[in-house]
């Protein structure tokens, strides 16, 4: 029997692809035509090429399948035409489940992300059940993620379909080809390039452990529960800190107001739309974003699932080393 794995080529997908060969699992990875498929060398995997609003390489994929990780989404901060978004992080996503389960998977993981969480006023950490609203959703993307759990929800309670959730905080780590935002500020920071920061901070977890969350979560997780699959919660400027740290190089020590980047970040992103040069450096949703420390709690998924969490060094010097090898860091 084999798994599917929808996202493989990127950064958590080909993570859960590699944990499940590791333990001797037939591995299926649906990949879109001329998709960078680096991540993908030296696996023994079958490829179904298709994209995820192909119903018919949906279809394929599927076929003789016993679960299914659908990691795959659409990740950008910053789009020009948010319908494309929406068609694949919902729609496709409700199709797939949906075809997959017919065609006989017995477990379902979908992943989701902690942008659909609810963020404390009090300023305390959140948990699977804080609570959020759609109104709280900054952008196409944490809308598209809120929409698509709202439609996972409704697939596991009328359909009875078998999925099991799991929100990951930033991952860090090897193999981050596009990068992620994450490893964007990872590479800018470890290359000296981040003289500044804002009052922001995140959830940092190795992207092997968030890999190791999904297969747990397959094996022991809940049908309709959600689990965040996190490590540590560190401000921005302790992240720059703990990376100057590690390459011998200065930490930032400016501190940037939000309301200075946000009419930078308006003014980015018309020349943006204007010149059509892709996505910008910097976003409104992503200096909105910043205004809350997006602090979480895996305590749910350590006590249900027993996930475990590696120190955020070793996240953060696997991630360095990697990107030193890949050119995209001087080797010294």
């Amino acid at each position: 029997m084999t798994a599917l794995v929808t996202g493989a080529t990127g950064f958590v997908g080909s993570a859960v692809a590699r944990r499940l060969l590791a333990r001797g699992e037939s591995v299926r990875v649906l990949a879109r035509a001329g998709s960078d498929r680096r991540n993908l060398d030296g696996l023994d995997v079958d490829i179904v090429e298709g994209d995820l609003r192909d119903e018919a390489a949906c279809g394929r994929a599927v076929r003789g399948i016993k679960s299914l990780y659908h990691v795959a989404a659409d990740y950008r901060l910053w789009v020009p035409d948010p319908r494309s978004m929406f068609a694949t992080n919902v729609a496709a996503t409700k199709s797939l489940l949906r075809a997959a389960a017919d065609a006989g998977a017995r477990r379902l993981v979908y992943t989701s992300s902690v942008a659909t969480l609810g963020i404390p006023k009090d300023g305390s950490v959140a948990t699977e059940d804080s609570p959020v609203e759609f109104s709280d959703m900054v952008g196409p993307y944490k809308q598209s993620k809120y929409l698509a759990e709202e439609a996972v929800h409704a697939l596991v309670k009328d359909e009875k379909l078998p999925i099991v959730t799991v929100n990951p905080t930033a991952p860090v780590g090897p193999r981050d080809v596009k990068p992620t935002p994450t490893g964007r500020t990872v590479v800018e920071a470890a290359a000296g390039r981040m003289p500044v920061f804002v009052d922001t901070g995140l959830n940092l977890a190795h992207v092997d452990d968030i890999a190791d969350g999904h297969l747990l979560a397959h094996d022991r997780g809940k049908v309709g529960e959600r689990y965040i699959l996190g490590g540590e919660n560190m401000t921005l400027l302790q992240i720059l800190q703990h990376i100057a740290a590690l390459t011998g190089g200065k930490a930032a020590t400016i501190r940037m107001p939000h309301g200075v980047l946000l009419p930078l970040a308006y003014l980015v992103e018309f020349a943006a739309k204007i010149f059509r040069t892709g996505e910008p450096f910097v976003t409104i949703d992503g200096v909105k974003l910043a205004r809350k420390r997006m602090f979480f709690t895996h305590d749910k998924a350590a006590r249900d699932l027993g996930c475990t969490a590696r120190p955020v060094d070793d996240a953060l010097t696997d991630a360095i080393d990697w990107f030193r090898r890949q050119r995209v860091l001087p080797l010294h």
